[in-house]
């Protein structure tokens, strides 16, 4: 269900059931009775139609012969309950709000799918845009599981800024229930809610299994991300210097991740026509995109010099 009660939905497109792709969609997240209202919060509290993105643009441009991802199947999970999809608890905020944060129910609920439709698939990219893009490596390592003989790769749009707070994660965890969904993978074993922040997404997955592959998008100085953070507490101006520093820490634990940073202020880029005109000192997104996902290792990160903040 969604954040309201109501009905949760999902989408499918079946297409070649050997190379699946498992999207998460993103739309925000809350932290209190203002961020969470049902009606002038900061995320969307029901889905449906509209959340089908068939024909939106970017990967979802299924007539585009550039687009890597053209002739792949696709399981869609739309976003409704502000928990970046992985809540997994009821909290109410203020006497006439009661959220159900229930993103990991649902998502999951979406992936069950995907392995009951394309059991056989032997390359899934699980990507995922803002919010989405938080949870992506998290259900990277899920699909993992599922898929234990595939190529599994993983595409993180625009979340490269969030930083792993002690305060910050516990907080969460609390709110959303986050920390219940925790793997019991072994290299999980003793790990605090205080430690499960948006860098373990990526660092426990990739430990659990060295064979999944990892990669960023970011703008150097998204605006979006950039009042996000402001409204968790922690300081971003120095963005760009921030989403390099959170890779250094996945990459400083084990886990290779390949990263392209665009500069300028724009927020997510795989459901937008600019993944096919985007490029950054020479090299065009879409080319590095599809570079990314025929390899079987991590590929040259892409960094603006003059990162902005404008374009």
């Amino acid at each position: 269900m969604c954040a309201d009660g109501s009905e949760y939905s999902f989408w499918v497109r079946e297409a070649d059931p050997e190379r699946v792709v498992f999207y998460l969609e993103g739309g925000g997240a809350c932290f209190s009775a203002a961020s969470c209202s049902f009606t002038g919060g900061t995320y969307s509290v029901t889905t449906g139609e509209s959340d089908d993105p068939t024909g939106a643009g970017g990967i979802f441009d299924f007539s585009n012969p550039a687009n890597p991802l053209a002739g792949s199947s696709f399981v869609g999970a739309p976003y409704c309950t502000g928990d970046v999809h992985i809540g997994n608890n009821v909290h109410q905020y203020s006497d006439d709000l009661t959220v159900h944060h229930n993103g990991f129910v649902n998502a999951s609920r979406a992936l069950a799918e995907l392995h009951a439709r394309f059991p056989d698939a032997t390359e899934v990219v699980v990507a995922g845009s803002s919010a989405g893009s938080v949870a992506a490596p998290f259900f990277g390592g899920l699909v993992s599981d599922l898929y234990p003989d595939a190529k599994v790769s993983v595409v993180a749009d625009a979340s490269g800024a969030y930083p792993s707070n002690p305060v910050i994660n516990a907080t969460i965890s609390s709110l959303w229930g986050a920390f219940s969904v925790v793997p019991d993978w072994p290299v999980n074993e003793g790990i605090t809610p205080q430690e499960w922040g948006v860098p373990e997404m990526f660092i426990q997955a990739g430990l659990h299994d060295p064979d999944i592959r990892f990669a960023r998008f970011d703008n150097a100085f998204d605006s979006t991300q950039l009042s996000f953070a402001q409204l968790a507490g922690f300081d971003a101006s120095n963005m760009d210097q921030l989403i390099r520093d959170n890779e250094t820490r996945i990459e400083a634990a084990g886990v290779q991740v390949s990263s392209y940073l665009a500069p300028g202020e724009d927020h997510t880029i795989l459901g937008r026509d600019e993944m096919y005109s985007l490029g950054v000192e020479g090299v065009a997104f879409v080319d590095w995109l599809t570079e990314y996902l025929a390899a079987d290792a991590p590929i040259a990160d892409v960094s603006c010099v003059d990162c902005g903040p404008q374009l």
